[in-house]
C-alpha cells in the first residue's frame, strides 16, 4: 500500500488542531491507559492497522496486559475489564458506530453511572478524536511501520 498524500505537510495548521485537542486529552484527568484501552477498541471497530499499532504500543508502555488486549475485540465475554472500563468501552462503540446505534440512552445512562459530567464529556470527544484519527489515517492510506520494515 502506498500513503496517498501527507496531510502533516499538506494541511499543517488543522494537524495541530487536532494535536492541540490530544494535549488537552492528555491533561483532562482520564486515566491515560483507559483512553488508550479506548483509542485501541475504535480503531479496531475501524480497522486502522496505523492506529492499532500505535495505541496497542501506547497501551503497553502504559501497563495494559497482553490478555487485555487480545481480549478487546470481545470484552463483552469477558471479566477482565472493570465496569468503569465497560461502560466506556459501550460509550465508545456506540459513538463509533452512531449512524446505527443512535447513542441510545440506556448505554449512556450505564455511563453516567461510572463518569461525572466533565469525564464524560472528556471521554466523548477522546472518541471523536481517535474515530478522527482513524479516518484520516484510512483515507491518507498511512503506512504501518511493519509494511515500512517489510518494505526496507
Amino acid at each position: 500500500m502506498t500513503q496517498r498524500l501527507n496531510p502533516y505537510t499538506a494541511a499543517p495548521d488543522g494537524l495541530a488542531a487536532l494535536g492541540g485537542v490530544e494535549t488537552y486529552l492528555h491533561k483532562c484527568g482520564l486515566d491515560p491507559k483507559l483512553i488508550a484501552l479506548i483509542k485501541t477498541r475504535v480503531s479496531q471497530i475501524n480497522g486502522c492497522a496505523y492506529c492499532l499499532h500505535m495505541h496497542t504500543e501506547e497501551a503497553r508502555k502504559l501497563g495494559e496486559s497482553e490478555a487485555r488486549l487480545y481480549l478487546l475485540n470481545a470484552w463483552h465475554e469477558s471479566n477482565l475489564y472493570t465496569a468503569r472500563e465497560r461502560a466506556a468501552l459501550a460509550w465508545a462503540e456506540s459513538l463509533t458506530n452512531i449512524a446505527a446505534t443512535h447513542a441510545p440512552d440506556d448505554v449512556y445512562d450505564e455511563t453516567r453511572r461510572h463518569f461525572s459530567e466533565k469525564e464524560l464529556a472528556d471521554l466523548s470527544i477522546a472518541i471523536a478524536m481517535i474515530n478522527a484519527w482513524t479516518r484520516l489515517a484510512i483515507g491518507v492510506r498511512s503506512v504501518h511501520p511493519a509494511d515500512i520494515l517489510k518494505a526496507a
